[in-house]
């Protein structure tokens, strides 16, 4: 007796969330880390064709070309040298939120006038997530690639300003969610996320962009998964929470990593050169010494402490 359709679509859906699951188990170890690309790619194919399989899709001409014009961008983007992979991923992240924040927009104009309260503000909320990791992945891809100023931009009351357009953003969405019809208001909320996203990674500088990149795909996810109730998708809603959740460990434990504080990468305050206080200069003596010098001080120390890249220490 064969399943319905239907039914086949659920159970594909279920198998993705298993896989995409497994997936991640797999790649927390160098053991079975090809397991976990392999399991991911299977349950993304598993998903994507459970999806075009749905009674909803009514024209796939469109898609084809959508799918054409994905694979002409991202088959190069896969191919770039290891040293590129940073930047890379960071333009994965901002095309992933460029796709959350349209899809949203799209679903906001297609709902009027029958948008309730609850759905504006999933709406609202999925696509300032969106609007601004767009711009704080693409920032962060610059500076990566060096097309940006690697150093960090910062100004006086740079943390006020850019807390005030995010309260700003918000008070766009509030107003939509009292109010969905006005349509006016919607670009106004799309241009001040994104106002705000290259705010926030502007002031870091690029020695710090792979914690800003990690926290950046933990937003994508965040935004994914907001999408996913919004299109009510169940494998959206999973794989967009297991990315944002799995993106927000690796951030904390890479600003563990590095000394810093978890609360400065969230508002983009740090990588900042900070100012020596006056008068606390230490002065040391310095002389060159050739290289075989340099090798018997390291070898006559007590410890030598190596960082996987943070450097070395002798102790």
């Amino acid at each position: 007796m064969s399943l319905p359709s239907d039914q086949l679509i659920q159970i594909a859906y279920i198998a993705a969330i298993a896989l995409f699951i497994l997936a991640l188990k797999w790649l927390s170890s160098p053991a079975t880390a090809r397991h976990g690309v392999l399991a991911g790619e299977v349950g993304a194919v598993l998903a994507v064709a459970a999806t075009l399989t749905e009674s909803g899709v009514i024209e796939y001409r469109w898609i084809a070309v959508a799918l054409a014009v994905g694979a002409a961008i991202g088959v190069p983007l896969g191919l770039v040298h290891m040293t590129a992979v940073p930047q890379r991923t960071a333009l994965s992240h901002a095309f992933g939120a460029l796709a959350a924040a349209l899809v949203g927009g799209a679903e906001y104009y297609a709902r009027l006038p029958h948008l309730t309260r609850f759905e504006m503000g999933e709406i609202s909320l999925e696509v300032i997530i969106g609007s601004l990791t767009l711009t704080g992945s693409l920032i962060a891809a610059g500076k990566l690639q060096e097309i940006l100023p690697q150093r960090p931009i910062t100004y006086r009351g740079q943390n006020l300003v850019s807390l005030l357009v995010l309260v700003a953003a918000v008070a766009v969405a509030v107003a939509l969610v009292i109010r969905p019809e006005q349509t006016r208001l919607f670009p106004v909320m799309v241009m001040v996320a994104l106002l705000f996203g290259a705010l926030l990674v502007t002031p870091i500088g690029g020695a710090d962009m792979p914690t800003v990149i990690s926290l950046l795909n933990s937003y994508t996810g965040l935004s994914a998964a907001l999408l996913g109730f919004v299109l009510n998708s169940k494998v959206l809603v999973v794989a967009g929470a297991l990315d944002g959740s799995s993106g927000f460990i690796l951030s904390v434990i890479m600003c563990k990593a590095m000394n810093r504080s978890f609360s400065n990468v969230m508002f983009g305050a740090f990588g900042q050169v900070q100012a020596a206080a006056p008068g606390t200069k230490e002065e040391r003596t310095v002389r060159s010494a050739s290289a075989e010098e340099a090798a018997a001080i390291l070898a006559s120390a007590n410890t030598v402490i190596i960082a996987p890249g943070y450097g070395m220490a002798v102790a």
